[in-house]
C-alpha cells in the first residue's frame, strides 16, 4: 500500500510534469495487452513525449497543485488513467493515439488539453489533423517562398523577352 507521503511525492512529481508540459492527454488503456502497451509508449517516447499512470485522485490534486489554469474536471475520470505530456510537440502525441485507436480501438483518449485548451475525447480526430509545429514553420517558409521564387521568375522573364528583343532588332539591322 502507498503510504500518505508517497501519494503526496507522486502528486508533486506529477504537478511539476503538468506546468512543464505545453499539452497534456489522458488516455484510458484497458484492455491495452503488454505488446500494445510498449509499441505505444516508445512511440510516446520517439516523439519527445513521456506517459505515466496514476490513480484518477492523485491526477485531479496534482492539476489542482499545478494551477488554475489546469482546472480540468477530471474528477468524473473512471477506470485506468495515463497522463502523456509533451513540451516538444503538442499534436504529436494525439496522432500516435489516434494510430494505435484506429488499429486495435485501444487505447481511447479521455481529454486533451492542449496551450490552455480543452478537448474532449471525441475530438480526437479534429486534434490529430491539427498541423505539428514543424509543419506550420515549413507552410510559414512555403509562403514566405513563395512571392521571392515568383518575383525571380518574373525578372528573368523580362530580361529574356529584352534579350530576344535584342536580338530581333540587331538581325533586322544587319538585314
Amino acid at each position: 500500500m502507498v503510504t500518505k507521503e508517497q501519494k503526496q511525492a507522486i502528486v508533486a512529481e506529477l504537478a511539476e510534469q503538468i506546468r512543464a508540459a505545453s499539452s497534456l492527454y489522458f488516455v484510458d488503456f484497458t484492455r491495452m495487452t503488454v505488446a500494445e502497451d510498449q509499441a505505444f509508449r516508445s512511440e510516446v517516447r520517439e516523439k519527445g513525449a513521456s506517459m505515466r499512470v496514476a490513480k484518477n485522485t492523485l491526477i485531479a490534486r496534482a492539476l489542482i497543485e499545478a494551477g488554475e489554469k489546469y482546472n480540468l474536471g477530471v474528477e468524473k475520470f473512471a477506470g485506468q488513467t495515463a497522463i502523456i505530456f509533451s513540451s516538444t510537440d503538442p499534436i504529436g502525441p494525439a496522432k500516435i493515439i489516434r494510430k494505435h485507436f484506429e488499429k486495435t480501438e485501444r487505447p481511447s483518449l479521455k481529454m486533451a488539453w492542449i496551450d490552455g485548451q480543452v478537448f474532449d475525447g471525441s475530438q480526437l480526430k479534429r486534434v490529430s489533423e491539427l498541423p505539428t509545429r514543424e509543419e506550420l514553420i515549413a507552410n510559414i517558409i512555403g509562403s514566405i517562398h513563395a512571392p521571392v521564387s515568383g518575383i525571380h521568375g518574373a525578372i528573368s522573364a523580362v530580361m529574356r523577352d529584352v534579350a530576344s528583343l535584342v536580338e530581333e532588332v540587331a538581325k533586322k539591322q544587319a538585314a
